[in-house]
Order: structure tokens, then sequence, then C-alpha cells
């Protein structure tokens, strides 16, 4: 008999059952370091921040993967790509027996990690055989697989005792790798499968609900609902053999203890959902949470009261029987939460159930990223164990209060309009914030309304922008005292961190890019503004230990990349706001006292941390190595409140423009545009060279100069850089855009072969200060090209569109001109940014393979050259393309002196 013969019910308790076992099994290998852990920390030495990393970095990889696997499942199927999963993750668990240090674990975690993918595979395969009435339920039973936790908690300590940590893990891949190949032997394809094989959705159509605020709604939810419930699973056995004093076997029984309600309850939470709603279900795991977090985060306390006849002593502490209940009873409640939000997802998005299942898994496995990786941090910096509790209680207290002023404001809106309100409706966006009518080209309308909002949103921006390029650029100050205060780390590993930030800012620009006329610049900009909070908070707490490991610094480097991204939306913005005749001088006030962030930077940093005025707030100091201290988790800490306000002014302050709305398909037509690619490249000669020199001038200073302090000076490069910016903007609307990038690039020949020349004679008695005038001019150059080149591209983009679409009216034209533009202000800066990255590795490769940096001065010199010929190719010969050429007097920014050769 065919399977596909077999009556649906029984098919689908068959799909039901094996999907709900594989997925057990992948959740015991996903959290296997819980246990497995102990042990390797003994033997490689580790510190609690390196046992945290280790334990969260299969979260990472398990939390990121879901959103491909997602879209993999939506594509191929669950039946397929689950059981391809198992085998591939039990090769991984195999091949990290073979690890001899802790890099190597590391990288083997990462395997290891892709188990944690299953969720949304089985969510996905799951939800396709059940109606809506029931997949609460059912999805509820599949979730269930969490207990897989409780088996690695219960079991995993006495494989550990019997067969060691490398024969633990093998035994978890023989079993892993079995149920793969049982998987798709008896598994069948779901029904959606079987009967739409060849409908298969185009990418853009999977990624589309990834725009929808509610996806992000769910996602804040199952941060803390799953993402907590990870990191503590990980966490607990540690915490309990440290604090309660229990062995490997008895931590691991306790644990099962919260696992265990924290995974079978959520039946309970899906079946739950199905009758009385989810939203109920999210209020009474808040709340519960809340409670429970309070009495959890409260440590040991003694005190002593003056009495009547002396004083009166007594202390608190939370028992261990109190401790194993209060978590039993957040793990019960936390099961509830995590079937309530995953319940909305099949109803909401039947058709891209992988993808946005995927996408609110990603974030909340990321919460089980970074809280067990925090927690260690935590103890190491604060020194309390409940710590960890603490910082749960505080994410539990804000989502329960955004919750539920988000629901109170959607029942308003439900009462007043009688309709259903699905979104946050504090992230929609107000009507009073929406420039429905926006007419930038018509002069009385800019005259009396247009030109005062486009300041006002003008001038909210440009602080927001510093702030991102202040946070962006702070490891270019940070790394040149991480050594003075106890982190031992090579110049080719300092180097690294300096260049990190470039790398990760340059590809959040990527998609920075297209976000504004997606979600609105007002909202866009100040939820991207308050994202800078991360990086800077955490890194006033890392900078505190010298045992913070790399890869920690790596990766809060790396976060730092989130100011960076903000310059390509924040340029698309403002491009909207104005004009064509003034928008070459709004985007050059808004870029260049933007770019002024890294020299407020490099000169407030170096004041800050040398001062211990903020200790009642930040902490104590750190013992330098001169004899001194250094206060360096001020570098972070004091952009903390900065960043509050320009958020709120930013949220409250600015608006969107309703006809800038565009989807990222009508903006990607610039990929097809070959001057994008063109002007990626020459923006990234200038505006990569100012970045990358801002990055990796400090840290050059001072390892070819130790006997010069380069912060007292190193903000004067970028200062000069971002005044000549916004001072320039009239050069090209007198000589052409075209020839004043000729000649910067010929400038930035000059002032690299100035470099190179003192630093040949860098004894000598003008040797420093003959480099540092080099770099002045350096950064003088990028500063003008800059202004230049983002001049070039309004309009090239005129004359491009009017070229490639002489059946359109000029009125109709402009604003597939702007948007265009506007695209390609952002990409470019997107591909530029990426000199924040390449110029400081530049360096410490240059260094660590030839002693020296003059094999990378050269590779500028190259570089700059063939920049110059490309310009002069393109736009400045007689017959270019789109030639830019010099008028009698000065005119509008945006028409400055085009000509076209080909009309």
């Amino acid at each position: 008999m065919n399977l596909y013969d077999t009556p649906l019910p029984a098919r689908q308790y068959r799909a039901l059952g094996i999907s709900t076992l594989a997925f057990t099994l992948c959740f015991a290998v996903w959290t296997l370091f819980s246990i497995i852990g102990i042990q390797i920390k003994e033997d490689f030495g580790l510190s609690d921040t390196q046992l945290g990393l280790l334990m969260a970095t299969p979260v990472l990889t398990g939390s990121i993967s879901r959103l491909f696997l997602g879209v993999l499942t939506d594509r191929f199927g669950g039946r397929w790509v689950f059981s391809l999963l198992m085998l591939a993750t039990a090769t991984c668990v195999y091949l990290l027996t073979f690890a001899s240090s802790y890099p190597m674990l590391l990288v083997g975690a990462l395997g290891v990690g892709l188990a944690g993918g299953s969720f949304i595979v089985g969510v996905a395969y799951t939800s396709a055989w059940f109606d809506k009435e029931r997949q609460g339920t059912a999805l509820g039973i599949f979730g269930a697989g969490n207990v897989g936790a409780a088996i690695t908690n219960f079991g995993a300590p006495f494989l550990l005792l019997a067969a060691g940590w490398k024969g633990t893990a093998l035994i978890y891949a023989t079993v892993l790798a079995i149920m793969g190949v049982i998987f798709l032997l008896f598994a069948q394809n779901d029904p959606a499968r079987q009967n739409n094989r060849q409908q298969q959705p185009s990418l853009a159509e999977q990624l589309a609900p990834l725009g929808d605020i509610r996806v992000w709604r769910f996602s804040l939810y199952y941060f803390f609902v799953f993402g907590a419930f990870v990191a503590l699973a990980l966490w607990l056995p540690h915490y309990l053999i440290e604090v309660y004093g229990l062995s490997l076997a008895a931590a691991g029984i306790v644990a099962a203890l919260y696992t265990i309600p924290a995974s079978l309850f959520r039946i309970l939470g899906g079946w739950l959902s199905d009758r009385y709603g989810a939203r109920r279900v999210m209020y009474w795991t808040f709340i519960a949470s809340f409670i429970c977090l309070f009495l959890l985060s409260y440590p040991p306390t003694e005190y002593v009261v003056k009495g009547v006849h002396g004083q009166v002593s007594f202390s608190l502490s939370m028992p261990l029987l109190g401790f194993i209940l209060l978590t039993m009873v957040l793990g019960f409640f936390m099961s509830l939460g995590k079937a309530a939000v995953f319940k909305h997802i099949p109803i909401y998005y039947p058709k891209n159930v992988g993808i946005v299942g995927g996408m609110v898994g990603m974030v909340g496995g990321l919460g089980g990223f970074f809280l067990p990786l925090t927690f260690g941090m935590l103890n190491d910096v604060i020194g309390i164990w409940q710590s960890c509790f603490m910082l749960l209680f505080v994410i539990v207290a804000a989502a329960l209060a955004w919750m539920h002023y988000a629901i109170h404001r959607a029942e308003r809106i439900e009462i007043r309009d009688r309709c259903e309100s699905t979104d946050l409706p504090e992230l929609s966006t107000p009507s009073r914030f929406v420039l429905t009518k926006w007419f930038p080209e018509n002069e009385e309308f800019w005259a009396s309304t247009g030109k005062r909002i486009a300041t006002r949103n003008l001038w909210i921006s440009i602080p927001c922008l510093l702030l991102a390029f202040s946070v962006w650029m702070v490891w270019s100050v940070v790394v040149a005292k991480l050594p003075q205060v106890g982190f031992n780390y090579s110049p080719n590993q300092l180097f690294w961190l300096a260049a990190l930030p470039g790398l990760s800012g340059a590809t959040f620009r990527v998609f920075y890019s297209f976000m504004v006329p997606i979600f609105g610049g007002r909202r866009f900009t100040a939820i991207s503004t308050a994202s800078l909070l991360l990086p800077a908070a955490w890194i006033g707490f890392a900078v505190q230990n010298p045992e913070t490991p790399y890869l920690v610094m790596a990766i809060l480097a790396l976060l730092c990349g989130f100011g960076g991204g903000n310059f390509a939306s924040s340029m698309a913005n403002i491009s909207f706001f104005y004009p064509k005749r003034e928008k070459g001088k709004a985007l050059a006030m808004n870029a260049g006292l933007g770019n002024l962030g890294v020299s407020v930077m490099q000169f407030l940093v170096p004041v800050v941390i040398s001062t211990g005025m903020f200790t009642f707030i930040t902490g104590h100091g750190q013992a330098a190595t001169n004899g001194g201290e250094l206060w360096l988790q001020n570098a972070g800490f004091v952009w903390v409140p900065l960043i509050v306000v320009s958020s709120v002014a930013a949220w409250f302050g600015m608006h969107d423009i309703a006809s800038a709305k565009a989807s990222f398909a009508e903006q990607a037509v610039i990929f097809k545009r070959k001057h994008n690619w063109l002007m990626c490249i020459l923006y990234t000669g200038t505006f990569g060279s100012f970045i990358g020199f801002s990055a990796a001038f400090p840290l050059l200073t001072k390892t070819q100069f130790p006997e010069i302090d380069a912060l007292k000076f190193a903000f004067l490069g970028p200062l000069v850089g971002a005044l000549s910016r916004a001072w320039s903007g009239g050069l090209s609307d007198r000589f052409g855009g075209a020839k004043v990038t000729v000649w910067t690039f010929a400038t930035m020949i000059v002032g690299v072969i100035g470099v190179m020349y003192f630093l040949a004679n860098k004894d000598a008695s003008l040797g420093f200060y003959g480099f540092f005038g080099s770099f002045m001019l350096l950064f003088l150059a990028t500063g003008v090209g800059n202004a230049s080149t983002f001049q070039m591209i309004p309009a090239i983009f005129r004359e491009e569109v009017a070229r490639l679409m002489p059946h359109l009216s000029p009125a109709e034209q402009l604003p597939h001109a702007e948007r265009e533009s506007a695209a390609t202000i952002g990409f470019t800066s997107a591909i530029a940014a990426y000199g924040a990255f390449f110029i400081p590795k530049a360096f410490g490769t240059s260094i660590d393979m030839t002693g020296g940096v003059g094999a990378a001065l050269i590779g500028f010199i190259v570089f700059y050259a063939a920049c110059m010929v490309l310009t002069w190719f393109y736009y400045s010969r007689k017959g270019a393309e789109i030639r830019f050429e010099a008028t009698p007097q000065a005119v509008p920014a945006a028409d400055s002196g085009i000509k076209t050769a080909h009309s």
C-alpha cells in the first residue's frame, strides 16, 4: 500500500510523532555543551567568560541558520532539509572530538549549533499537516521537543562520568545520524509539498513578509520566552555547582526539573492558545516570569538593625528548594509563552511559515546566544551570581510594559476605527509624522513649508549620524589602550579589532541602503540610532576584565558596525527632503557634520577614560602598565545618554515622506546601472580612505612612533576630513565634479608618497611632523573627494534615467531619478565603508608579513591611480558618457555643469 493512500489522520500523527522525536534529539545535541562544557572547562583551563562563550556559540549558529533553513524548507520541503540537517550536524559533533585547543572548540561548536536550526524546519513541516484550529496544539506537541535539553541535563552527566566528554559526543553523533537516516526513509512529504511542486515562490515573495512590523513583534516576545529558556538551560548546571555546591550529576538533575516543564508544557500552551487566545497566554507568561525573576534575582544579603537591646542581625537567601520551585514555575510559564508566539505564525503567514518562523526563531535564538555570554561577563565584572536573573528581570519587565502599552493602543484604534489592529501601534507612523503632500521642487511650497520641515529633519539627523560614527570608530581609540590595561594582544590582533567595525558597518550599509523607502525615514532613524546602545553599553562591561576572550572583543567590534550602517539610511533619507538645487549642500552638511563623530570621539574618549569623575556610575578604573589608572569603560558608557536623547528626538521630531515609499525590487534596479558600480569604486577611494585612515591612524602612529601619545591629536585628521567635506561643495559647482575628483586622487597619491618618505626617515628630527602633515593632506583630500563624488551621483542618474526612459515626460522621470539616486547614494556608501576594514587590515597584514607598512601604502597608490583613470575616462575627458564641465558661475550643487555626450 502506498504511504500516501493512508488515511489523513494517521499520516498527520505519523508526521507529528517523527518530527517531534527528531527535534527532541536535535535539541539534546544543541544543549550538549551545558554538560560537557563543565569538563572541557577543567581540561582547557577556561574562565567563566570563555565557558559562557563556548556554551553560547552553538546557539549563535542555530539561531542565524534558522532564517536560511526556513527559506530552504519553504522551497524544498521539510523531509529532505530535516534529514540532511541531522546528518550534517552529526558529522560536526563527531569532528568536535578532535579539538585540541579553545579556538578549535569554538569552530566545532559552530557546527554543533546547526542542530538548533531544526526547530523552524520542523515547525514548517508539522504545521503543513494540520488546519489552523489544531495548529496551536500540534506545534505545542512538536515544540515539547525542547525536553531534549532535559535529556541532556539528566543523562549526559552519567555518560560524561563513564566515557568522558569525547565519548559522550561520539554517542550523541551516532544517535543523531541514525535519526537522520530514519527520517529520510520513513517521513513523508507534507501535503502542500505534494500538491504544489510546480508552484515555487520567488525569493522576493518569500522575503516580503519580513517587512511586516508584526513579525518583529513576535520576535520581541520570543527573545525572552525562548532565548532566556535556552540561556538558563545552558547556565543552570554551572550556577548550581558554584552557588549551591551540587555535584555535576545532581546539578544536571535539578536543571532538568527546569527544562522539563519548560518543554512538555508547551503542549498545554498550544492548547490554551487555541482555546483562550495567544494574547492572554502572553500576559500570564510575562506576569508570572516577572514575579519569579524578581525573587530569583535577590542575592544572599545580611542585615544589621539597631534594636532596642542592641544590634539585631538576620540574613535573606534563596534556599535550594525554593530555587528549584521558582525555576520550575518559571519554566512552566515560559513554555506557555513559546507556544503562544508560534500560534500566530501559520495563521497570519500560512504560505511563509518557514521564513517568518525562521526570523522569529533566529531572534529568539540570538537571545540564547547573547544571554549566556552576558551571564559570564556579568559574573566577571559585577561578581554577583544572581546577576543573570537580574538581567532577565529587566528584560521581562520591559517586554511586559511594551506589550501592555501596545495592546492598549491597539484596542483604542480598534474601537475608534471599528477594525482589527494587528501591528504594534506604537511602531506605526501617526498621521502627524507623515508628509502626504511633499513637493520640494515647487518654489512656493518650499519657501512656505518645505524648507522649515526639511531643515528640522536635517538638524535631528546630523547628531544621530554623528553618534553613529562615534560608536562605529570607538575601537580606533580603545584598541590603542587595551595593552595598557592588561589585554595581551599582538599588533595584528589589534589591527583586526580596529578593522572589524569597518567590515560589519559596510555590510550593514548594504541592507540599510534600502530601508528608508520600506520602513520610513523617521522610524528607521530612531530605531537604528537606538541600536547603538547594545555595543556602547556592552563595551563598557567587556573592557573592565582583561580575561575577556579575544573572540568576545571581536564580536563587540562587529556590533559597532551598527553605527557604520546608519550612514547609508541617513543619507538616503535626507536626499528625499531637499530639491535638486539644494540636495548637494544638504547631503554635504549631513555627511560632513556626521563624519565629525569620528573626530569628536577621538577627542572625547581619551578625556573620559583618563578621569574617574564618573566612578559612581561606571565603576572603578583599571591599573595601567605605566603606573596610572584608566577608566576604559567610559569609552562605551559615555555615549549611552546621548544615544537615548537622540533616539527620542528622532522618534518625535522627524517625519516620513509618503511618496518616498518603494519596495526593494523598485530600488534594486540600480544593480543594473553601470554608473552605480563605477561610483562605488570612486567613493571607496574617497570615503573608504577617510574612514579607513580614521580607524587606522591612532594605532598606526602608536606602532610607528611609540614615544608619541597619538591619542592627543588623532582627532585632528577626521576633523580636517569632515570639515573639508562640508566646506568644499562649491568647488564641484565651480570647476566640475569630475575634475575635482581627478585632482583629489592626485593629491592623495602625493600624500601617500609623503607618508612613505617620512616613515623611511622617521628617526630624523622632522620625521614625525612630516608623517603627520602628510596624513593631514590625505584627510583634507578625502573630504573634498567625498563631497565631489556625492555631488556627481544625482546629476548622473537624472541623465541616465532620461536616456533610458525617453518615453516618460521630465516630470515622470524625476521620481525614478530620485529613487535611483537615493539608493545609489546608500549603496555606494555601503561598498565604500569596507575601507574601514581593508585599510587597518592592510596595515596589520603588511606589518605581520614584511615588518613595515610600505607594502600597504604602495597598494593604496596603485588603487588611487586606477580611480583617477576611471574618473577621467567616464566623466572628464572629451567624449565621455557623462561629462562634468566647469561653469562660469556657481550653480546649484545638483546641476553642476553636467553635459551628456550621448543624447
